[in-house]
């Protein structure tokens, strides 16, 4: 095999996205498939295939793709008009999480340049289970689940990465995060979203998505991403929990019983009280160590205050004795674009300790996910 030309792996999950079209909101597990088929579901993995690698025709001297045989990869590349070699053979009739395991160790053995691999995070976490951390990866997205950061956004935009990288435009990579959900939680509208790990992928933000649904918020998986970085980073902190649904929906990732118009005291998983006075409130934080207490609150839709409208609970005492430092401010990207450039607010009825704590200022917008907002005083 020369190197003078890219080689790339191509790996297919035939059965990816099987189930989203007859509403089943994933495929994993043969049942799972064999319900949507019964259902009239039809796959679309190679047709997501082809879709990224249309584009990538014009390059067809310029790279050797080593595959598997039959739908898992061979198939698609015959039809595409592509040089491709078989490295694997799927062990039955259909494939299977082994069968994708095992394919990853054996494309890694050809030396590989690029793994490319279509499915959606129960793919990925297939693929993620057998590969070298330096090998470089790209997913395609294929599945109903796409809520890892290893996919591109769409299947032409892996196209144009892998296209880039012919030409030699990259400059950098980066460690991206693998994520899935629950689906039988899913299937009963409960949201649950885990970090698996991590992989190495091309560095193309313009086309590589990060840790959500593509280009476009799904607010039930960012929620789940943020819920998910908040309840990674609590450690054995006390957490004030802030008025909200973005805060609600963190508290019912936890299990726990949450006031929306109100503020909770939590530890290690576990509601002491709800719904505090602001008396109250100061009672439980002043016996605890600063340091020790994260408040967690979010942005109000269209508004963009963050404090002084619906948690006068939180007061400048309470306030200064947390401390700026110990305030996890989460909101979905999607809330902090509708204020089209506009500052988040202060208004704690303490001037001093607005001007104190306006400047910039993180919030957490998904799993180890964060953008900077500039966060001012109202006047």
């Amino acid at each position: 095999m020369s190197k003078s030309r890219l080689v790339v792996g191509l790996i297919i999950n035939p059965f990816a996205g099987l189930g989203g079209a007859v509403a089943l909101k994933g495929s994993d597990g043969k049942e799972t498939r064999e319900r949507a088929l019964a259902l009239g579901a039809e796959p679309r993995a190679q047709q997501r295939v082809q879709q990224a690698l249309t584009l990538l025709k014009p390059y067809a001297d310029q790279i050797q793709f080593v595959t598997c045989a039959g739908a898992m990869g061979a198939d698609t590349l015959a039809q595409l008009g592509f040089d491709f070699s078989i490295a694997y053979t799927p062990n039955g009739d259909e494939s299977s999480a082994e069968d994708t395991q095992q394919a990853v160790d054996a494309l890694q053995q050809q030396a590989i340049d690029l793994l490319l691999f279509a499915g959606g995070d129960g793919t990925a976490r297939d693929v993620f289970k057998a590969i070298d951390e330096q090998q470089l990866v790209l997913g395609i997205p294929a599945g109903v689940k796409i809520h890892s950061g290893v996919y591109a956004v769409s299947p032409k935009a892996a196209g144009r990465v892998v296209e880039r990288v012919i030409n030699g435009q990259l400059s950098s990579l980066k460690h991206a995060d693998v994520m899935d959900i629950d689906e039988e939680l899913f299937r009963r509208g409960k949201v649950k979203a885990r970090r698996f790990g991590e992989m190495l992928i091309p560095a193309e933000l313009e086309y590589v998505q990060a840790v959500k649904m593509g280009g476009v918020e799904s607010d039930e998986l960012v929620l789940a991403d943020i819920a998910a970085e908040i309840i990674e980073r609590t450690d054995d902190h006390y957490l004030v929990m802030g008025s909200g649904s973005t805060v609600a929906a963190i508290m019912e990732d936890m299990g726990l019983d949450n006031t929306l118009l109100g503020v909770d005291w939590v530890h290690n998983e576990t509601v002491l009280a709800n719904d505090l006075t602001e008396n109250e409130l100061f009672e439980k934080v002043s016996a605890q160590a600063p340091g020790t207490i994260k408040l967690v609150i979010t942005v109000i839709g269209g508004q963009g205050h963050i404090l002084g409208r619906g948690n006068q609970q939180l007061s400048a005492r309470i306030l200064r004795h947390i401390g700026r430092e110990n305030v996890w401010l989460v909101a979905t990207k999607a809330k902090l674009e509708a204020l089209k450039g506009r500052p988040l607010l202060i208004d704690s009825g303490d001037e001093q300790l607005d001007q104190e704590w306006s400047g910039l200022i993180a919030v957490i917008t998904g799993y180890h996910d964060e953008v900077l907002v500039r966060l001012q005083s109202i006047d």
